[in-house]
């Protein structure tokens, strides 16, 4: 495929992404004045739940049908039927063990049934996920784009009409279920049309053989990093109440919602590594020290201004019983720039061969935070699960910080004169926000904010008109 195709459909997935998130957090916001603090804790907690089981039903399967259908289109056919036939089994297994499970946690039955529908909608999205997995193959993100808005838009209009006619919690899960409906038959009816290749069952012991032993490696990441994204939501939940989990819920979803930025970097961080990995390491450390640079020019001010300003936002956009989320939020903030910079660290260990290192580190981690919420939930509740999560990001920062310098020697004084000079930019951007706030609505100190931001980073000559255009390019590769 022409690279500028590549840069195109990046580009183009990227955006999708971004409206994706725009809209789902304006549908949080709505749900969270709607439905209350315990019922959001509740919604967050079952899909929290299946959002685990998941990835003991996709193994890896995904990632093994983009590589392998890149490498060879034309056997792209009898990948995907192998994966589904492989799926159908799984699907029985996993969502057995979250009935199993939840049952054994002794929740309500309201939290049963909400539970027992969102495993419906994690079945669906695991067979759609490896659909779009062969579209990836195929370097073709735009139909995966378009079916990402479109089944957030179903979600949220499904969504408002269960809110408006009452409906009840477990319609509200149902309202995902639209969404992972269409968005299996839009995945399926593309790829038939599209692409010739059909959702067909052919079980090939041989091949089921090989697609599980590559998959392997993935499905062991894949766990570890979904058992710390999610397990603190379910700790919290069975440690605590839905009232606690509520206030968590709000303060994560805000506090990640700028996360896809740090996601989108990678659609050019991995490729460039991998090529310089084999061509120059000079030119690998370069592009590691400037990808660390402009992740940190975007995510700290992020931090800042957020944890300066959440007490202004939390109240007015979720509502006044949100309020208790703002600590939270401030202290999850922190890690931020971590969790930024976490991208360009784990896409070096991966285009370097490392990948059983950056497993490694992810198992040590998702253990690491499993012991903070054990220590810090019933000491501080949803706070302690906030505290959590800064900790748990710096081991993870600094167990890839070790690892990466040890297979390249970049430049030290630069990163860390870069990361001084934007603190500092940062910080006076956060006294200014912090000292116009109880003067201006909210948006005033953000506008004023981010220009004193820009201002110092100018004089300070941490960016330049040519450094806008790199960042540019490093998260919106757009052909011309």
């Amino acid at each position: 495929m022409k690279r500028e195709n590549l840069a195109k459909n990046t580009f183009f997935y990227t955006v999708a992404l971004a409206l994706q998130k725009v809209l789902s957090f304006a549908y949080i916001v709505f749900l969270a004045r709607a439905i209350g603090v315990e019922d959001m804790g509740r919604l967050g907690f079952a899909l929290s739940f299946t959002t685990i089981f998941a990835i003991f039903l996709d193994f890896g399967l995904t990632q093994i049908l983009i590589k392998e259908s890149a490498k060879n289109k034309e056997e792209s056919q009898k990948y995907l039927s192998s994966a589904i036939s492989l799926k159908i089994i799984g699907a029985v297994v996993v969502y057995g063990l979250v009935f199993l499970f939840i049952n054994i946690m002794n929740y309500p039955p309201l939290v049963k049934n909400m539970v027992y529908l969102a495993g419906v909608v994690m079945v669906f999205d695991s067979f759609t996920l490896s659909m779009y997995g062969i579209f990836r193959g195929h370097h073709n993100l735009k139909f995966e784009s378009l079916g990402t808005i479109i089944n957030q838009l179903l979600v949220i209009t499904a969504g408002v009409l269960v809110v408006k006619f009452d409906l009840g919690m477990v319609a509200l899960v149902g309202a995902y279920l639209v969404g992972a409906i269409f968005n299996f038959i839009f995945a399926s009816s593309f790829l038939r049309y599209g692409l010739k290749i059909l959702t067909t069952i052919k079980f090939d012991w041989q091949m089921t053989k090989r697609i599980l032993w590559l998959s392997l490696p993935f499905a062991i990441a894949g766990i570890f990093g979904r058992i710390y994204s999610n397990i603190d939501m379910v700790m919290l939940s069975k440690m605590t109440t839905d009232y606690e989990v509520g206030l968590y819920s709000i303060a994560y979803k805000v506090a990640f919602a700028v996360q896809f930025i740090g996601m989108a970097s990678l659609a050019t961080l991995y490729p460039a590594f991998c090529s310089y990995f084999v061509e120059s390491k000079e030119l690998l450390a370069k592009s590691f020290e400037r990808s660390v640079q402009y992740l940190l020019i975007l995510s700290l001010p992020l931090a800042v201004g957020v944890i300066a300003i959440s007490d202004k936002i939390i109240g007015p956009m979720f509502g006044a019983d949100y309020n208790q989320s703002v600590l939270a939020l401030q202290i999850m903030m922190i890690s931020i720039p971590l969790a930024f910079l976490t991208y360009p660290l784990g896409a070096m260990l991966n285009a370097c061969n490392k990948q059983a290192t950056n497993t490694t580190i992810l198992g040590v981690t998702a253990g690491v935070n499993i012991i903070l919420n054990l220590a810090f939930i019933p000491l501080w509740g949803h706070v302690g699960s906030a505290v959590a999560v800064p900790l748990s990001y710096l081991v993870i920062f600094l167990a890839g910080l070790f690892f990466v310098s040890r297979i390249i020697k970049f430049n030290k004084k630069f990163v860390l004169l870069s990361f001084g000079r934007i603190l500092f930019s940062s910080v006076v951007m956060g006294v200014v926000v912090m000292f116009l706030k109880e003067r201006y609505h909210f948006v005033v100190p953000i506008v004023i904010g981010s220009l004193v931001y820009i201002i110092l980073l100018y004089a300070l000559r941490e960016v330049t008109r040519v450094d806008i255009n790199q960042i540019k390019t490093l998260l919106f590769k757009k052909a011309k």
